[in-house]
């Protein structure tokens, strides 16, 4: 399990996704900041499931975030786009309204840069997400990502284009954010 503070991140276990998939695919005003892809209805049990255990691949890698001092189930996160030739990932979480607004948003944010940086190797992580989402800016500015800029009007939400931001973080970076602690 890779640690970061008040969380850990490991693999999915199957009594997760029934979880998992009702707190957080079935609150779709929720999905529609955590995703650009529009949603559909797709029952718990379905391998469509954005929750469901399949094949171990290397993208995207998904984990469940435990909060460890219970041990709790606590939401979901994931590098997506892995690119190993310019050795970038993207990354992402969401997490279940019991444990939103406890500072743990920003612990994921640094398991995933140990995974993506410790692990994997990658040069660079990047964080896009709605400009309006000031929890996700907020975790991943504490971390140490930059806001790199704004895609104007870059997603579909809800009826409405919507601005997006995008974050990035360098392996050097982290390096001397390491450091420094």
């Amino acid at each position: 399990m890779l640690r970061a503070g008040q969380v850990g991140l490991r693999a999915r276990d199957e009594a997760d996704i029934a979880v998992l998939h009702t707190e957080l695919y079935e609150d779709i005003a929720t999905y529609t900041i955590a995703d650009s892809r529009p949603w559909r209805p797709i029952p718990a049990d379905s391998s469509a499931s954005p929750y469901a255990i399949g094949e171990p691949r290397d993208d995207p890698p998904r984990f469940s975030v435990v909060e460890l001092a219970g041990g709790e189930l606590a939401g979901a996160a994931l590098l997506w786009a892995i690119d190993s030739h310019n050795r970038s990932a993207h990354l992402g979480l969401s997490l279940r309204p019991s444990f939103r607004g406890r500072g743990l948003g920003t612990d994921v944010v640094l398991a995933l840069c140990e995974y993506g940086f410790a692990v994997r190797g990658l040069h660079r992580l990047q964080v896009d997400t709605l400009a309006s989402n000031a929890a996700m800016i907020s975790a991943a500015v504490r971390a140490g990502f930059a806001q790199e800029g704004t895609l104007r009007g870059a997603d579909w939400v809800n009826g409405e284009f919507v601005d997006e931001v995008i974050l990035g973080l360098l392996a050097s970076d982290w390096a001397r954010l390491r450091g420094a602690q």
